[in-house]
């Protein structure tokens, strides 16, 4: 399974977030998020971001 990460925390790669509840179901919702840059507040407590769909661009890579 892949790590949960909590609202706040920087962006580890650039692309689209799925929303978990708080007991680690689906909600059907993302966000996107760029590297680096902090995931956006979460609508209830407990809830965290997932990578559902990268970037594919290659922006941001180092060389």
């Amino acid at each position: 399974m892949t790590k949960r990460l909590p609202p706040g925390t920087p962006a580890p790669a650039s692309g689209q977030y799925g929303l978990i509840g708080p007991r680690g179901g689906n909600t059907g919702q993302e966000r996107t998020a760029t590297r680096g840059e902090p995931l956006p507040p979460t609508p209830k407590p407990g809830m965290g971001y997932v990578m559902n769909d990268p970037t594919k661009n290659g922006s941001g890579r180092s060389k």
